[in-house]
C-alpha cells in the first residue's frame, strides 16, 4: 500500500524514532507568547454540529471530516469506528466528545477525524498556525493526538504531531515532527520534543495546542506559549491537512484503560499571516 510506511509508524513508537536522523533544532525566543493579530482565520471548527462521514468525499459537496486516515491506516489498539448518531462522536454545547469504548466482545473502538479524504479533497493549508483546544482523558493506555500531514509527494510523507499524550505519563506530552520515506530516494528523520507540565493539568481543564509553520521555523505552542522549535525542513513547505484522535496503546498496555474514556475538543482552527 502506498502509505504503508506511515501506517507502520505507530507500532513500537517509543523506540522507532531512535533510528531516525535528528533534525537541527534551536530555541531562540523560547517562551514567547504567540500574537495572532497579524493572522487571518482560514479554518474554524467550533463543533456546534459535526459534519463527518466514514470516507468522504470531504470538502464542498461532502462532509468537513472523514473518520479514518485517508490512507486507510488504522493504528493503535482501538479500531477507528465509522460515525453513528451516538458513537464515537457526539457534540453538546459546542464541545466534541470523542469516545473510546470497550465492547462486549473485548475489542476497543474509538474515533479519528481527518480534514482530507483519500483523493486529497478537503482542507489543506501551506504554512500558518494550526491549533486545537481540548481537555484530554486520563488513564494508562490512552493516546490523544492532534497532528498534520502532507502525503502527496511521491517520495516522502511529512507529519507534524503537534501533541501526542500518553496517559501513562500525566505530567508530560510530546511534539514529534518527522518525515517518512516512501521510496529509496528519501531518508526518514525526526525529533521528539518532550515537555513537562503540572501533574494532571491536561485533564483538569481545556488547553490549546498549536504549531506555527513558516519558511524558516516550525514552532510549537502550549496555551500559546512557545515550548520548542525546529528548523523547517523542505517537506513542511507543502499544504497540510488536519487530524485529531483518541487512540489506545502506542506501545503501552491497555489492561487498565478506563472504559469508556472521553476526549473533549472545544475547537480546531487554522490561521495564515495577513
Amino acid at each position: 500500500m502506498r502509505f504503508r510506511t506511515m501506517a507502520r509508524r505507530h507500532r513500537g513508537r517509543r523506540v522507532l524514532l531512535t533510528a531516525l536522523a535528528i533534525l537541527a533544532s534551536a530555541t531562540p525566543g523560547l517562551c514567547d507568547t504567540l500574537d495572532l493579530s497579524n493572522y487571518k482565520l482560514t479554518f474554524s471548527e467550533d463543533f456546534d454540529r459535526l459534519s463527518v462521514s466514514a470516507w468522504g468525499p470531504a470538502g464542498p459537496g461532502g462532509s468537513r471530516w472523514i473518520s479514518h486516515t485517508p490512507w486507510a491506516g488504522d493504528f493503535g489498539d482501538a479500531k477507528f469506528a465509522d460515525p453513528t448518531p451516538n458513537f464515537p462522536f457526539t457534540t453538546e454545547n459546542g464541545i466534541l466528545r470523542i469516545e473510546a469504548r470497550k465492547g462486549a466482545d473485548g475489542n476497543w473502538q474509538s474515533g479519528l477525524l481527518a480534514s482530507s479524504d483519500s483523493k486529497g479533497r478537503g482542507f489543506h493549508q501551506k504554512f500558518g498556525y494550526f491549533e486545537m483546544r481540548a481537555k484530554l482523558p486520563p488513564g494508562p493506555g490512552l493516546w490523544s493526538a492532534f497532528w498534520l500531514v502532507a502525503n502527496e509527494d511521491p517520495d516522502t510523507s511529512a507529519e507534524i504531531d503537534v501533541i501526542e499524550h500518553y496517559g501513562v505519563a500525566p505530567d508530560k506530552y510530546q511534539s514529534v515532527p518527522h518525515v517518512w520515506a516512501k521510496t529509496d530516494k528519501a531518508k526518514p528523520y525526526g525529533e521528539i520534543l518532550t515537555y513537562d507540565v503540572p501533574y494532571g493539568s491536561l485533564y483538569a481543564d481545556f488547553h490549546t495546542y498549536g504549531v506555527s509553520i513558516e519558511n524558516d521555523w516550525t514552532i510549537f505552542y502550549h496555551d500559546r506559549k512557545e515550548m520548542g522549535r525546529i528548523k523547517t525542513p523542505p517537506e513542511y513547505r507543502r499544504p497540510m491537512f488536519i487530524l485529531l484522535n483518541l487512540a489506545l496503546g502506542g506501545g503501552w498496555p491497555i489492561d487498565k484503560t478506563p472504559n469508556p474514556s472521553l476526549m473533549l475538543v472545544d475547537y480546531v482552527r487554522a490561521y495564515q499571516r495577513k
